[in-house]
């Protein structure tokens, strides 16, 4: 490959991060849920469990597609 088109590869770093994150919390609720059968507690916590683990599959799905 050309030196010119390996430079011009966009990064993959970001959504490298992203899914690691993305996937840190899916086991972090795993465990959560596991231990604790009343997890996460109610309508508030089921919300912002939902809306933590929407806006990470978002920014995953978006750096993915930046990095494509």
């Amino acid at each position: 490959m050309p030196l010119e088109m390996v430079a011009a590869e966009a990064s993959k770093v970001p959504f490298y991060v992203c899914g690691g994150l993305l996937a840190a919390w899916a086991v972090v609720l795993a465990g959560m849920g596991l231990r604790r059968p009343s997890f996460p507690g109610g309508l508030g916590g089921q919300r912002l469990v939902v809306a933590i683990s929407a806006v990470l599959v978002a920014i995953t799905i978006g750096t993915a597609i930046a990095t494509a």
